[in-house]
């Protein structure tokens, strides 16, 4: 991933000298079980672990040798450790069984750091929906006004999205925590389980049940999903807040930092550019996923058709996963909430959005649905295109005696709420 978009913890990571760090761990893992079942002599595995080393540009050097990654790490490190050890590096081991594991650990370090982001995402939503609780605004179907919420509300329903994305990003990570030491094709023949089991408790990994020569695709690519939802949560809370930041509506405003400009033209443009930004990589995102699947079907024990692209996309998308949320938390809890001016925009149809309440009432009253429907249609039109109030419309209209306060009160919305923002704050908990 480009640097504009690499946060600098979850760039650590995907370093060419974190990723050989895995495969060290794993191959010492291995060097270090092959002793604790009497095969490789413990001076061995201890000289092993004190003496492997190597530098990326050695084993860069070394793969124009071999044209093979693993092949010239493992001649690297041997050397380091010199003969009698290093003839153990890799015993009994196919590429894959280092691969694959490492990849597990990398995994799992960008799971601590995209978690970690995904809680932060959501408790900025969860504090802002609870501070908002009450603030009218209007809902809206279609682009079109509704009915009046709150914009605690809808913030809360952000909350809960986040929430649900956290739990699966949780839920993937878990079940990708597995390596594989079972040899060229999965059958342990020239590795015993019982080493693949110390391996696996030394890394603190899970063991693949079934893993032919790699450990299957579908745990990457419910990963890859996993990130590519989160992505578009992140894309429909990005997308609400660039709606409500057009002049015309200006209700919400992202953050606007002293300094910034909004365009090299204008000077007078805010622009929404976080957002615009979390809106166009949520679909790389999703391209990832969709690669992600694609990756899924190998030939017979394995090909390497996944190979390069996952070079590209677990890096990438988890990169990429933790600056949007990044982002999306600063805009959640650093947006400007306009709420007279949502006020206002409650007023812009001249009280038509009560329509349903008008409806209600007048069936109550004793009139037939169809009929209180057109009644309440026609004058809720024309208080919108004249720009008379619904309420004079309406009592004006031959109509049954109907309590027009009871119909006009906007704390009608809000009589239920108390129970969803109690769902919010246990949420907290």
């Amino acid at each position: 991933m480009i640097s504009r978009y690499t946060r600098p913890e979850i760039g650590a990571v995907w370093t060419q000298q974190a990723k050989l760090e895995s495969w060290l761990e794993v191959e010492l893992a291995a060097t270090e079980a092959w002793a604790e079942e009497g095969v490789v002599p413990a001076e061995a595995a201890q000289r092993a672990r004190a003496s492997a080393a190597f530098t990326v540009e050695a084993v860069a050097e070394r793969e124009k040798v071999t044209d093979h990654d693993v092949a010239a790490f493992v001649d690297v490190v041997a050397a380091a450790v010199g003969p009698e050890g290093g003839r153990w590096i890799h015993y009994g081991l196919t590429s894959s069984d280092v691969l694959d594991t490492a990849l597990a650990l990398q995994l799992r370090r960008a799971g601590e750091i995209l978690l970690g982001g995904a809680r932060a995402y959501r408790d900025a939503l969860r504090d802002r929906a609870l501070e908002q609780r009450d603030t009218l605004c209007v809902g809206r179907t279609h682009g079109v006004h509704a009915e009046p919420t709150t914009f605690g509300l809808r913030l809360a329903g952000f909350a809960f999205e986040a929430d649900r994305n956290l739990r699966r990003l949780e839920q993937a990570f878990a079940q990708l925590a597995v390596g594989k030491l079972s040899g060229a094709v999965g059958t342990y023949a020239s590795v015993p389980p019982a080493v693949e089991a110390r391996v696996m408790e030394r890394l603190g990994l899970g063991r693949e049940d079934v893993a032919t020569q790699v450990v299957p695709r579908d745990r990457h690519a419910q990963l890859l999903s996993a990130v590519a939802i989160a992505g578009a949560g992140l894309e429909r809370f990005a997308t609400e807040v660039r709606n409500l930041q057009r002049t015309e509506v200006r209700e919400v405003e992202e953050p606007f930092a002293a300094g910034q400009k909004g365009s090299s033209a204008m000077p007078h443009k805010r622009n929404p550019i976080r957002t615009e930004r979390i809106t166009g990589l949520a679909r790389v995102l999703r391209g990832y996923a969709s690669a992600g699947i694609e990756n899924v079907a190998l030939w017979h024990e394995r090909d390497i058709s996944h190979s390069g692209a996952e070079r590209v996309i677990l890096p990438d998308a988890t990169v990429l996963l933790d600056y949007m949320q990044n982002l999306g938390t600063k805009i959640a809890a650093g947006m400007t909430i306009d709420a007279e001016r949502m006020r206002a925009n409650l007023g812009l149809t001249h009280g038509a959005l009560f329509s349903q309440r008008a409806l209600t009432a007048l069936v109550e009253a004793g009139m037939s649905r169809d009929d209180a429907y057109r009644v309440v249609q026609a004058n809720a039109q024309r208080a919108w295109d004249t720009g008379t109030e619904f309420r004079q419309l309406l009592a004006a209209a031959e109509t049954p005696e109907i309590d027009l306060d009871a119909i006009f009160d906007y704390g009608a919305y809000l009589t239920h709420l108390p129970e969803i923002f109690a769902r919010l704050e246990a949420l907290s908990e």
